[in-house]
């Protein structure tokens, strides 16, 4: 979930031991996850810049065409799928297909409503639909938004218990479709879900004085690919060096533009 305004990359990966994904039968290529350090761009608006010299992107699942993604290979980059699965978006192609019982308050960006996370058995099926998307469009990875609702206002009593059934669901789902996923913040719940994940994505850590939370992750051998949006490089990137995280500067609205570490 983004911090403040927020919304929301990775690795040369392949994939490591997954279930054959359920709808084609193709078996899945052998996982691997991102080291830590390796260099990334998000971009989640604005027209695709392919160029930056990074070996990996992270880029939105539903406005970028097979096309787009295959392009990024050609360029030798790995390609990350953004997806919110646990949030409601009134702007996506598959808005209409969410009951209104599941859809819970704002999460404080317009269009969006929190998703009643417990309700796995509406919620698996869309989900897998979406991750069978990128799968389909040719992504190596995908990066689950929103998937710490337990610890906010989401006008449904989420637990934490309920929170690690349902991240470990979507870890699930993209592991058996051949693809690595990363863990998008939840920093309180990495020592129960670092075994789940391939990666983390983690906004402003630095800022808030969280980054060590991380650190299971790069001792597991994962990247952590990490932003900041309010320091200067100078603040945060002696830090990020130090725990070898894969660390930018970016904008709220997270175009092209960076500034890496």
């Amino acid at each position: 979930m983004r911090r403040v305004p927020l919304l929301f990359a990775l690795l040369p990966l392949v994939l490591a031991g997954c279930t054959t994904p359920p709808d084609d039968g193709r078996q899945s290529a052998e996982r691997r996850r991102p080291e830590p350090g390796l260099g990334w761009q998000w971009q989640l608006s604005g027209r695709l810049d392919p160029t930056v010299d990074v070996p990996v992107y992270d880029i939105d699942g539903f406005e970028h065409p097979a096309s787009a993604v295959a392009d990024l290979h050609r360029r030798g980059r790995k390609v990350i799928c953004y997806l919110s699965t646990g949030a409601w978006e009134d702007f996506r192609p598959d808005a209409e297909k969410f009951p209104t019982s599941v859809l819970g308050r704002g999460n404080g960006w317009a269009g969006e409503r929190w998703l009643d996370i417990r309700r796995t058995d509406i919620l698996e099926p869309l989900m897998a639909a979406r991750i069978d998307m990128c799968r389909t469009k040719g992504f190596d990875a995908v990066e689950p938004d929103n998937m710490d609702g337990y610890a906010h206002r989401t006008g449904f009593p989420i637990t934490a218990a309920d929170q690690l059934r349902y991240n470990r669901l979507i870890a699930g789902l993209a592991h058996d479709r051949g693809l690595a996923v990363g863990l998008k913040n939840d920093l309180e719940q990495i020592p129960q879900l670092v075994g789940d994940f391939d990666f983390a994505v983690n906004e402003q850590c630095a800022q808030y004085d969280e980054c060590e939370q991380l650190t299971p992750f790069i001792r597991a051998g994962k990247a952590v690919f990490h932003v900041e949006y309010e320091l200067t490089t100078e603040e945060f990137c002696p830090l990020a060096r130090r725990l070898k995280f894969s660390s930018i500067l970016k904008k709220y609205e997270l175009g092209v533009w960076r500034r890496p570490c």
